[in-house]
């Protein structure tokens, strides 16, 4: 009788071992991985949805306009997704956009001093807001949902009642007048010209933010750190990420571009209105969202959030260009919500299926 076969050796006998990393994915993998692949795809259903809709919506004039109501929306909405990618809100990101226009108006206003002066003392304060943010989040452990609230109300009252007590009015004195005006102008609110097209300079900040993000995110280590502090927080701070340091910073990224956005409301009308910015906040959340980001943090793109302000923007003017009633927009804007979110939901749910 003959004996029984030996037993085939596994292990390094089966050969030697492939990481992981080393392995190459397919484009439609890589593909499905894109967190604003979602955004993408809704963009282009409301471009040709609008380009049917609105005889003139593809005039240069009429696009040059959805760019710039667009880029209001996402100097914001760049910091907010970095901060939704860092697993955390900011509710208070609407009147601090209006804080920091009141602080810039007042100040120059009140103090005689020149423009920049103003516009300087706002830059700290607003800052001062956004690590004010930052460290009670990291020090208390509260959700920032109830921190941020809480800072939301309180700028609230204090741009109304401190506007009353200094100006008398709801609403700042004008500084168009003063030294240092028209150059400070030509940087927040300037319009440009080129070949024939007039953009407004708040595109370019725009398109810069974007850029230093996307960097930020992809090409450095504090990207890092932001994904990993918004996936699993204590896992992270188990291998050494610096968790606490990393929120604070993502706070005062956003009051930067509160700042920016309250500089420029200030010098394109001369004059802010005291109750401006409240609900703003959700519309910055609604284009992080739209652009791939995740409720619970860890996943998402600054790309996505610009392509979500981009979304905001056509759909705002689409309606005005169709001639439809503007009462239809925030019905829109939740339609694209829930379709945006359920698209990136079945995309991430597809990527991870092929992964």
């Amino acid at each position: 009788m003959s004996a029984p076969a030996p037993a085939t050796p596994s292990g390094p006998a089966d050969g030697p071992a492939v990481d992981e990393r080393l392995i190459t994915r397919s484009p439609l993998k890589k593909l499905l991985g894109r967190p604003e692949l979602g955004a993408v795809v809704g963009a282009v259903a409301v471009f040709l949805f609008f380009t049917f809709a609105a005889d003139s919506f593809l005039q240069l004039s009429s696009l040059t306009t959805v760019l710039y109501a667009a880029s209001t929306i996402g100097i914001m909405a760049v910091p907010v997704a970095l901060l939704m990618i860092g697993g955390e809100f900011d509710l208070s990101t609407g009147v601090a956009v209006t804080s920091s226009a009141l602080i810039s108006s007042m100040f120059s206003y009140q103090m005689t001093a020149n423009v920049w002066v103003g516009v300087g003392v706002s830059l700290l304060l607003t800052l001062a807001v956004g690590l004010f943010n930052g460290v009670l989040l990291t020090r208390t452990r509260l959700p920032s949902f109830i921190i941020t609230l809480g800072t939301f109300l309180m700028l609230t009252g204090l741009n109304l009642g401190l506007t009353k007590l200094i100006s008398g009015t709801v609403s700042t004195k004008s500084i168009a007048d003063m030294e240092g005006f028209d150059s400070a102008r030509a940087v927040f609110a300037s319009t440009l010209t080129v070949g024939g097209v007039h953009i407004k300079i708040t595109v370019l900040w725009w398109i810069a933010l974007v850029a230093v993000a996307t960097w930020i995110l992809l090409r450095t280590r504090y990207g890092n750190w932001i994904f990993a502090a918004g996936g699993d927080a204590d896992a992270a701070r188990a291998v050494g990420v610096p968790v606490r340091a990393t929120k604070i910073g993502l706070y005062l990224g956003v009051a930067l571009g509160a700042w920016i956005s309250g500089q420029h409301l200030l010098f394109s009308f001369d004059v802010v209105q005291s109750g401006e910015g409240v609900g703003n906040e959700l519309i910055y959340i609604i284009a992080a969202v739209i652009g791939g980001c995740l409720i619970t943090g860890g996943y998402g793109s600054a790309i996505g959030s610009a392509i979500g302000a981009l979304i905001f923007g056509m759909t705002s003017k689409g309606i005005v260009y169709a001639e439809w009633n503007p009462d239809w927009f925030k019905f829109f804007l939740g339609a694209m919500l829930l379709l945006a979110t359920l698209l990136n939901h079945w995309v991430r749910k597809r990527a991870e299926e092929t992964a």
